[in-house]
C-alpha cells in the first residue's frame, strides 16, 4: 500500500547505481530456490549468452519486480511443478544494454479474459484466489508501474491448467567494468577445459564463459563420453586441465563421474561440479569423490575464474610430484 501511494503521488524514484550482476541474480535465486524447495517444486535458472559483469540502474526495484513475479509462480504452482527463470542480454548499443527476463511456471494459469486485468490494483481472478493463496492484488500493479518507470515492457502468456510465462524487458546502462580485465594474469595461458552437462544451453553458456576468460573449452552431454575424451586426450599428451561437470545428470551424475575419473587419472585433472542445489547438499559426497571445487548455477566469469584459480593452487600445493597441470608453450 505504501508503494502504491508513492507511485500514485509521483514520489517513487529510480536510483542510478552500479551493481554486480552476479550478486543480483544470486540474491534472487537463493530466495526463490528456497521457496521452491520448501514446496517441493523444481527451480531452474538459465543465463543465455553473454551478460555484463556490472550494470548501472536501480537493482533493488528491478529485483522487486522479478521476485514478485517469481514468487507468484511459486505460489500458484503445485507439486510436481517447475519454475524457470531465464536471463539474456539481447542488445547492446553504445553505453546501454537491453536485458530480457523470462519467468515461466507450470502452475494453474490464467484465462485469456483475465490477463488484461492482471495489472489493475486489487485485481484477482475468481473469488477463491485471495482466500486460498493469500493475495492482496497489489503486487502486479506495483510491478507494472516499476517496469513502466524503467521504460521497460512486460508481456504475459498463460493458459488455464497449463502455466504462465512473464517476459520483462528493460534497458540498463553498462558500467564498462570487466572482471576479466580487473583480474588479468590470474590464470595461466594454455588451459584446456571440458564441460559436461546434459543440457545443451548450459553447455553453450559454460563454453562461452570459459572463452571469455581466455580458456579453450569443449563440451559434451554425456559423462561416459567425457571419460573417453579425457582418456584419449591423455594418450595424445594434450590433456584437459579442468573438467566442469553438472551435478545432476542421467545415467552418470557428476559425483559418479569424478569417482570414475579418479580411478585412472591419479588426481591430476581439476574437477569442478556445477549444481543448481545448495553447496551444502553436495559438499560431503563431492569431497569423498575427489572433487576439487563446487560452483552454483548459473555460471559467471568471476566465479569460474576464481574457482579455477583455487583448483590450480590446490593442485600446485599438493607436493605429490605430479606433472604440472599446465605445460608452458614455446615463447611463454
Amino acid at each position: 500500500i505504501l508503494d502504491m501511494s508513492r507511485i500514485e503521488s509521483g514520489r517513487m524514484s529510480l536510483r542510478e547505481e552500479e551493481f554486480r550482476f552476479r550478486d543480483f541474480l544470486d540474491q534472487i535465486n537463493v530466495m526463490i530456490n528456497g521457496q521452491c524447495m520448501d514446496k517441493g517444486l523444481t527451480y531452474e535458472c538459465h543465463v543465455i549468452g553473454h551478460v555484463n559483469d556490472y550494470y548501472i540502474g536501480d537493482d533493488m526495484k528491478l529485483k522487486q519486480v522479478l521476485i514478485n513475479i517469481l514468487g507468484n509462480s511459486v505460489k500458484f504452482t503445485e507439486v510436481p511443478g517447475t519454475v524457470t527463470f531465464t536471463v539474456e542480454q539481447t542488445a547492446a548499443f553504445e553505453s546501454y544494454c537491453t536485458l530480457r527476463f523470462i519467468m515461466s511456471d507450470t502452475g494453474i494459469g490464467m484465462s485469456k479474459e483475465y490477463i488484461p486485468k492482471i495489472f489493475d490494483a486489487f485485481s484477482q481472478e475468481g473469488d477463491h484466489s485471495g482466500n486460498k493463496f493469500g493475495s492482496t492484488g497489489l503486487g502486479m500493479a506495483i510491478t507494472k508501474n516499476i517496469v513502466d518507470m524503467m521504460n521497460g515492457d512486460i508481456a504475459i502468456e498463460s493458459e488455464k491448467g497449463v502455466g504462465t510465462t512473464f517476459t520483462v524487458t528493460v534497458t540498463l546502462k553498462s558500467s564498462g567494468r570487466s572482471i576479466r580485465h580487473e583480474n588479468r594474469g590470474m590464470l595461466p595461458d594454455g588451459l584446456r577445459l571440458l564441460v559436461i552437462d546434459d543440457d545443451q544451453l548450459a553447455c553453450d553458456h559454460a563454453v562461452m564463459v570459459a572463452n571469455a576468460i581466455g580458456i579453450e573449452a569443449e563440451s559434451v552431454r554425456s559423462a561416459k563420453k567425457a571419460l573417453e575424451m579425457i582418456r584419449k586426450a591423455r594418450e595424445d599428451e594434450n590433456p584437459y586441465h579442468i573438467v566442469l561437470t553438472d551435478y545432476h545428470m542421467p545415467d552418470m551424475d557428476g559425483i559418479a563421474f569424478a569417482r570414475a575419473l579418479r580411478a585412472f587419472d591419479n588426481g591430476e585433472t581439476g574437477v569442478i561440479v556445477m549444481t543448481g542445489y545448495s553447496r551444502d547438499d553436495v559438499q560431503d559426497e563431492a569431497g569423498t569423490a575427489g572433487v576439487d571445487g563446487i560452483l552454483s548455477k548459473p555460471l559467471f566469469t568471476d566465479s569460474l575464474m576464481y574457482e579455477i584459480h583455487n583448483v590450480l593452487m590446490k593442485h600446485s600445493n599438493k607436493g605429490t610430484g605430479q606433472r604440472p597441470m599446465v605445460r608452458k608453450t614455446a615463447g611463454k
